[in-house]
């Protein structure tokens, strides 16, 4: 007859027995190759963000507008032609909007003195109400002054030559010295960026093709390579129209609201708030904390202030929270931590540039990395 275990030894046996364990074998050496090789990326992409930058901007460029190229050569337009005629449109296009935003925006710049002095006067007005700490910290001081009276005399100061020390005062000219040869460094790379989209327009898919070619020998390696291709390709066109179509409604939407509200030089804000739209999270916080600003400074009432930056706020969180998950298909969405993540890290790299060119170079990276064995965990770790 066969005995049957106990249940106290079988919660023993199992108390006894050691947890299940994940064994990975590490290769120290790969691994530390890889860092190293990631740490001399950055470096590179830091030390050669002159050359990067404008290159990125012209191929985004170039992504947003070979669809209209791609159409009018199928009307049999040349396509040297109306990259030529697309590019001379978009130039003109944007000094048209800045020459008829041009008096409102010299009106702005002509109020911010006025503005100063009404935000100076405000915050003297503030400082004569002292708030109950700054009354516990002169009562404070007046104790330690008497103490050491009662205690003796100050010890003599002849003798001892006092040295102020003058802040230079501000100088507008110096300023507007360095704006200026900024604007010129500005206006080189806006021209090499025309100039490098115009030749990728004009090029079609001569670099598509040699992608291809150089991509292996076997017609599965070419198979690959074409379908990460136009993943990149349709990945960035589609955040590209969300994005100008988005960043035109927040746009209008800004300037009806803030001249509802009555705010000066709504026009100037509203093409503010579109451009900013482009700048992941921080355009949106630079808007409603402008908003709120301006607000202040033209009514003069905290009241006014917090109704002008909610205003925007709201416009912000709806383009931010509906409009752009519900344009954009949660198929080809990235995670949210991986995009803000991705988006301080290219911010850190390259500055504002960086912020606007962060989510494509992810897309980009995540579609490659989807088609590739060994990266795969990779383009996982990117997946919403």
């Amino acid at each position: 007859m066969t005995s049957t275990p106990s249940p106290l030894g079988s919660a023993n046996d199992d108390a006894d027995t050691p947890p299940p364990t994940l064994h990975n074998h590490v290769d120290l050496r790969s691994t530390s190759l890889a860092l190293i090789a990631v740490l001399a990326t950055l470096v590179v992409l830091r030390w050669a963000s002159d050359v990067f930058i404008p290159v990125l901007i012209g191929v985004m460029l170039s992504y947003a507008l070979s669809p209209i190229v791609d159409q009018l050569a199928r009307w049999r337009v040349p396509r040297a032609l109306s990259a030529t005629l697309l590019i001379a449109a978009l130039v003109g296009s944007i000094g048209f909007t800045a020459y008829s935003l041009a008096d409102d925006a010299n009106a702005l710049i002509e109020s911010l003195p006025t503005a100063a002095q009404k935000l100076r006067q405000s915050m003297r007005s503030h400082a004569r109400n002292a708030n109950p700490i700054d009354k516990m910290q002169k009562a404070a001081t007046q104790i330690e002054q008497a103490a050491e009276e009662t205690g003796g005399a100050a010890p003599s100061t002849r003798g001892v030559t006092k040295v102020v020390i003058e802040k230079p005062r501000f100088n507008i000219r110096d300023y507007l010295w360095t704006g200026t040869l900024g604007l010129v460094a500005l206006l080189g790379q806006a021209t090499v960026v025309l100039f490098l989209t115009l030749f990728i327009l004009a090029s079609g898919d001569t670099f598509r093709r040699k992608l291809v070619k150089l991509a292996g020998p076997t017609f599965a390696q070419k198979k690959i390579t074409v379908q990460a291709l136009d993943e990149i390709t349709l990945q960035i066109e589609r955040y590209l129209l969300v994005q100008v179509a988005t960043s035109v409604l927040v746009g209008l939407a800004t300037w009806l609201a803030f001249v509802a509200l009555g705010v000066n030089h709504a026009a100037v804000w509203g093409v503010v708030a579109g451009v900013l739209n482009l700048v992941p999270y921080i355009g949106a916080v630079a808007v409603t904390g402008g908003a709120a600003l301006v607000g202040f400074l033209q009514f003069g009432t905290a009241e006014m202030a917090f109704a002008i930056a909610g205003v925007s706020l709201v416009i912000q969180s709806l383009e931010g929270y509906l409009l752009t998950p519900w344009l954009t298909s949660r198929a080809s969405r990235m995670s949210p931590v991986v995009v803000f993540v991705g988006v301080l890290g290219w911010g850190w790299l390259w500055g504002a540039w960086g912020l606007i060119l962060g989510v494509p170079i992810l897309m980009a990276v995540k579609s490659v990395c989807d088609r590739v064995d060994d990266l795969k965990p990779i383009g996982e770790l990117l997946g919403d």
